[in-house]
């Protein structure tokens, strides 16, 4: 009976455990589930990540416009999220995304857009297409900018980051009336914090998804502007 005993313990014992390995196993599969759950800042990591690996695999100095445009859509988001301050970017951001989305149901390519305005002459037209992704690309350019400082050792505030970003990117290429507006917009922005619940975002997961779009969108942005100088158009205006 000792034994029968001893055999039944060892058995409850095993069954416990292997109900609390159970457990624990539904409790980390739970979890990874809960960590892959998409935010719109993740979103638009893994579309410009996803780019990015073409670009490397493939070798490739061509991107396919719809797959690009589509991709860029998803960045309007971010900035809806800084309020006032960047309505005219995101008002002129979204207006040649747009553009360029419905110009992919004639051409295939980034670089079959601008060859076709170098052919027409119409390289820096207004509203030309090879004009709206050069806006495009200083939209991708200033929101890598704004997270690069957003994520510097000093942590700056939204403001700091967002400022010296405009100033950088886009405040040569505007004018004095949109370059004022901009400058008083500022003081509308959230806050760190502010902005990170509008993303849905801890300051970790923000730190990581912010670093993905930096390197992602570094590589986009080098495409856009080689297509451009290797077809002899400057990149200053």
């Amino acid at each position: 009976m000792a034994l029968v005993s001893y055999f039944r313990s060892n058995r409850d014992r095993e069954n416990v455990r292997i109900r609390k390995m159970k457990s624990e196993d539904d409790d980390d599969q739970k979890d990874s589930r809960t960590e892959r759950k998409e935010t719109p800042l993740s979103s638009i990591a893994q579309a410009f990540e996803e780019i990015s690996d073409l670009i490397k695999k493939e070798a490739c100095v061509d991107l396919q416009l719809k797959p690009f445009c589509e991709a860029c859509s998803l960045v309007s988001v971010l900035f809806s999220c800084l309020g006032i301050a960047f309505k005219f970017a995101e008002m002129e951001y979204t207006a040649k995304v747009g553009d360029l989305l419905e110009a992919s149901k004639k051409f295939n390519t980034l670089s079959s857009v601008v060859d076709f305005d170098l052919k027409n002459k119409t390289v820096k037209q207004q509203g030309s297409h090879t004009r709206n992704l050069r806006r495009v690309r200083q939209g991708l350019d200033l929101i890598r900018e704004l997270f690069q400082n957003f994520l510097s050792a000093e942590k700056c505030s939204l403001k700091k980051a967002a400022t010296t970003a405009y100033q950088q990117v886009c405040a040569p290429y505007h004018t004095w009336a949109v370059r004022t507006a901009v400058s008083a917009g500022m003081c509308t922005l959230p806050t760190r914090d502010q902005l990170l619940l509008n993303l849905n975002e801890t300051d970790k997961s923000a730190d990581k998804e912010m670093r993905r779009y930096i390197k992602a969108s570094s590589d986009v942005i080098k495409i856009i502007d080689n297509l451009y100088i290797s077809r002899g158009i400057s990149l200053d205006w």
